[in-house]
């Protein structure tokens, strides 16, 4: 039975116990309604989780469990890697932005608590189905948020007992609340009514005028260029000579693998999973389906959507071979810069290795 579900029938229990009390006396300025709370009601309520740990839940989840969790409950509103679909809150990413004039405010550049995270989505995660989530699945789910922004690694597990040790990088950048000493005497000081200006005049106008303004200045360009090509006079067509045909890559030869080193592929592939499909049967999703890739041109699946850097190698006949899908898998944003791929790379060498043995593998 799901905590929301214990939560509900234990209520109904305290609410028919505590029907049997009798009601407060009337007071003095009262209404005579209501009695005091029984501590079993309290209890059930009282589940919020402090910064230096108090009221945590005992218990404990690892990073991997985390993300079997998030992909299945998280990612259709977070974005696989935490960096949100539509106008969902962005949960990854934003260092360095907070003092931008649009900074990204995630859990890893701006939110000071861990205790926050877990209490959070404790009470009101997942979406529609809030409460759901047992301790076990929330401390793995805090982790792997955690994870997503690069501050803890993939063997990172989280428990109530080292809960504690884990900062939050803009922890030191919180104050206390001191509106009610430095700021609520001088508001309610007696407003000054002299020698005010007989009229007011506006000097000048905010910088940003619009939500997106990037995108108002591309359509702007963009109608720039079309009125332009309107006025221009058209060019004479020139005959251009066929191009010739790409020479066909080299065969790529793969070594047979190790099947322990397959098996260790098929594992690190999870991180993978929600993106891509490798196998009998395997379709594009997120991305692309891998199967075969080893000495496939880069770009080359037909009906999926590549980024222009990815249409650019293959109109240049690039190949994936061992070396450039090593690269790839190590930091997709440097192998391929200008890749929508929003993965940030898998960091041990050692689980790139046995990640291509698995894809080649598991290709039909």
């Amino acid at each position: 039975m799901s905590k929301s579900l214990n939560l509900a029938a234990a209520l109904l229990t305290f609410a028919t116990a505590a029907a049997a009390q009798d009601v407060a006396p009337s007071k003095d300025g009262g209404y005579g309604i209501g009695r005091a709370a029984m501590p079993e009601e309290v209890a059930a309520w009282n589940t919020d989780i402090r910064p230096d740990g108090m009221g945590l839940p005992v218990g404990s989840g690892d990073v991997l469990t985390g993300e079997d969790i998030y992909v299945e409950n998280c990612s259709v509103c977070h974005g696989d890697f935490g960096e949100a679909v539509g106008r969902w809150p962005v949960l990854a990413g934003g260092g360095g932005t907070l003092e931008n004039k649009d900074p990204v405010k995630t859990v890893g550049s701006y939110w000071p608590y861990l205790s926050t995270v877990f209490d959070y989505v404790n009470r009101a995660m997942p979406f529609g189905h809030a409460a759901s989530l047992s301790d076990d699945e929330t401390y793995a789910l805090t982790a792997y948020i955690l994870y997503l922004n690069d501050l803890v690694d993939d063997d990172f597990t989280l428990s109530n007992e080292n809960f504690t040790e884990v900062s939050m990088p803009n922890v030191d950048n919180f104050i206390d609340d001191d509106r009610a000493e430095t700021e609520f005497p001088i508001f309610m000081a007696e407003a000054c009514m002299e020698n005010c200006k007989d009229s007011v005049e506006i000097t000048m106008h905010a910088s940003v005028v619009d939500v997106t303004p990037e995108e108002t200045a591309a359509k702007a360009n963009e109608a720039a260029a079309e009125a332009a090509a309107v006025e221009a006079p058209a060019a004479e067509p020139v005959t251009e000579a066929a191009a010739e045909p790409a020479a066909e890559p080299a065969p790529v030869v793969v070594a047979a693998a190790d099947p322990a080193l397959i098996a260790d592929g098929e594992k690190a592939f999870r991180q993978c999973k929600s993106c891509h499909m490798v196998g009998e049967g395997a379709q594009n999703r997120v991305g692309p389906e891998l199967n075969a890739i080893m000495g496939r041109t880069v770009g080359a699946i037909p009906d999926f959507r590549y980024s222009d850097v990815f249409q650019d190698a293959m109109a240049a006949g690039e190949v994936w071979d061992n070396d450039k899908l090593h690269a790839f898998l190590a930091n997709p944003k440097d192998a391929m810069p200008g890749t929508k791929m929003s993965f940030r790379g898998v960091r041990d060498a050692a689980d790139i290795d046995a990640l291509i043995a698995y894809l080649q593998s598991a290709s039909p």
